[in-house]
């Protein structure tokens, strides 16, 4: 049995898709059943609730060989402590007591860096899996730079002043990802039942890219100018609040764009098992491109 827990998001959709296709028992953990797609919420077992809730969890694990692991977005949340710790810590408790043999999660780039200890969402992240770790399951970290599908927060300003913003320099060359090809890293992985040990995996797309290079592919495929403006840290914090973040995860927020411009990316080499095969203007053609029409 395999466990897939935030299945109607964005990457949660993508690998349930994804280990359908493999043939294994499936369950799901969802709040709202009915955000699944009738064709997917017919051939799974659904259990309901949040991974967060021990009792849920208890239902959720029984019999379960391998779990995907990922959090939800809680941009509300009073700490990065809660948002990334607290929220575990039932589901560690879990895997010991349901024996759970393997565990994917999702986490992020830099471990080992000095900009790691200060990094706040990926800080978090690294402390999710050692939390993770320490319960002796067989575990994988998929460790990721920023996602291009990021971007798709930006589709109004993109589309009606072609202007995209971040805290972090225009110049700057970073390897970026696609959601799709984290869903099938993770997929891969919860239909393998040979690995063992703890350890991570980085996907991190086939080339680096500035966001100033990424404006020009974007002008390319779109036809039309596009542009890059790179914004203070007091103007993300602030952009972010706005939208009803709390003070602690836009905080954490900026403190990763800032680690992120500091080369925090950068922490992992580009190997054959690392690169994924979806490029910036292949995502531009077929997501981005798209959103813009809808």
């Amino acid at each position: 049995m395999i466990v897939i827990t935030a299945p109607t998001g964005g990457i949660g959709q993508q690998v349930l898709e994804n280990v359908l296709q493999g043939g294994k028992p499936v369950r799901v953990i969802a709040r709202d059943p009915a955000r699944l797609p009738a064709h997917l919420r017919d051939r799974v077992e659904v259990v309901l609730g949040s991974h967060g809730d021990a009792g849920v969890l208890d239902k959720a694990f029984a019999g379960a060989d391998a779990v995907f692991w990922l959090l939800p977005p809680n941009p509300r949340a009073e700490s990065l402590e809660a948002a990334y710790i607290d929220f575990t810590r039932p589901a560690c408790e879990a895997f010991r007591r349901h024996g759970v043999k393997r565990v994917v999660g999702v986490s992020a780039l830099g471990r080992g860096t000095p900009m790691s200890k200060s990094a706040g969402y990926v800080t978090a992240s690294l402390a999710m899996d050692d939390l993770i770790a320490a319960t002796g399951v067989n575990y994988r970290a998929l460790v990721m730079p920023s996602f291009m599908d990021n971007l798709l927060r930006q589709v109004q300003s993109i589309k009606t002043r072609g202007v995209f913003v971040s805290p972090v320099s225009g110049d700057l060359k970073n390897p970026t990802c696609a959601s799709r090809d984290i869903a099938a890293a993770a997929a891969r992985l919860l239909l393998d039942d040979s690995w063992t040990g703890q350890g991570s995996l980085a996907v991190l797309g086939p080339e680096d890219l500035s966001f100033n290079e990424m404006a020009q592919i974007m002008s390319d495929v779109l036809g039309k100018p596009v542009r890059f403006q790179q914004i203070t840290g007091e103007a993300f914090k602030a952009r972010l609040m706005g939208f009803g973040t709390s003070e602690a995860m836009a905080q954490g927020a900026l403190d990763m764009m800032l680690a992120k411009n500091a080369g925090l990316d950068k922490a992992e080499p580009r190997t054959s098992e690392a690169s994924s095969p979806t490029s910036f203007r292949q995502w531009c053609v077929e997501v981005l491109k798209p959103a813009l029409a809808g």
